[in-house]
């Protein structure tokens, strides 16, 4: 006898996933709580086959909690698609749990709605992501740590004040680095061990930034050499695109799909006699500030892009259209770039 396909949604937790299985009719037929372990995710997948023929599956966070079902599932030739998060006027109607999300999930997929293809993160896309990941909150603290300092010095006696503090960040932090003691009071010898704590923060930080951009570098050479000999791409931005494109580029369906993923793909605006396009505020931001960066490097110092702006803003374009414009023809020229460059990276896997 004919097994009849099934379709799995799972609700992905910490600690915890949910399944729920329907058939090809939409019928429920069953739920099942397991553990955000290996054994957990067999378990779930057992239990899914047990039903039926299980070809497909649609999982909520395949890059966070769902990251190590969906590498289950996909050993097991059963084709995944990422499931965002239950529409909230439809949870109004029908109420929030665990079970109702799960099954959201699988009708998603029965439906077409769900069509996104998970990130692959076996590769250099993910080793750059990684590494863009501990920049990204190197900065903040690096950040947080001069702010502080200086503020401490803002409000320190006046001759403490214009000992240590120095316009040149390098300088006053290496000022407050050498202090041993600035008094015998209890409040001077608190502020003597704190500026010298937070000194030795921001030095470690930055030796941290240098140890980190040199690792991007490395990367972005080897497994970005053609995205970096474009005009005003750097390691930093080239490493932000190939992240958000993926291991798997082929999840793209052409370059519109990648200025989507951006935020660069331009959202009519248009009404009565006004035709228009307006910037978009959605997709990866990160990609986003990405592109603005190449943008504003070849506004600065391509003769290309300068005449371009230049044309634009006889025009009548205001600065923010044609900034948008730039980075949706920037795309439209990498794109083609980061395929040729991740492609390669596979062959040297």
């Amino acid at each position: 006898m004919e097994q009849v396909e099934v379709i799995l949604g799972v609700d992905t937790h910490l600690d915890v996933h949910v399944g729920a299985v329907i058939n090809q009719t939409g019928k429920l037929l069953g739920t099942l709580t397991v553990s955000a372990s290996a054994s957990g995710y067999l378990d779930l997948l057992i239990w899914a086959q047990s039903f039926g023929v299980l070809r497909r599956a649609g999982v909520e966070g395949t890059g966070t909690y769902g990251a190590g079902l969906t590498r289950v599932l996909l050993d097991h030739e059963i084709e995944v698609r990422e499931v965002n998060r239950p529409d909230r006027a439809d949870r109004r109607f029908r109420g929030k749990s665990d079970t109702t999300d799960a099954e959201s999930a699988a009708r998603a997929v029965l439906s077409g709605k769900a069509a996104a293809i998970p990130k692959d993160k076996s590769g250099a896309a993910e080793a750059m992501r990684a590494v863009t990941v501990s920049r990204r909150s190197a900065v903040k603290a690096k950040t947080q740590a001069i702010n502080q300092l200086r503020s401490l010095l803002v409000s320190a006696p006046q001759d403490i004040r214009e000992r240590l503090s120095s316009t040149k960040i390098a300088e006053c932090v290496a000022n407050c680095a050498r202090v041993r003691s600035l008094g015998n009071t209890p409040m001077l010898q608190t502020l003597a061990i704190t500026l010298r704590l937070l000194a030795k923060r921001w030095m470690a930080l930055e030796d941290e930034l240098k140890a980190l951009d040199a690792m991007l570098e490395k990367l972005t050479n080897q497994y970005a050499r053609r995205l970096r000999g474009r005009f005003g791409v750097g390691p930093h931005t080239a490493a932000i695109l190939v992240t958000v494109a993926g291991d798997n580029p082929e999840r793209l369906k052409n370059e519109a799909s990648l200025a989507a993923l951006c935020g660069t793909s331009p959202l009519q605006a248009s009404s009565g006699k006004t035709v228009r396009h307006r910037l978009n505020r959605g997709g990866n931001r990160s990609a986003n500030n990405a592109l603005w960066t190449i943008a504003m490097v070849r506004m600065r110092s391509d003769p290309r892009t300068k005449a371009y702006v230049q044309r634009r803003t006889h025009q009548g374009m205001s600065k923010k259209e044609i900034h948008r414009c730039l980075k949706r023809y920037i795309v439209r020229e990498l794109y083609p770039l980061i395929l040729a460059d991740l492609a390669d990276s596979k062959a040297f896997a």
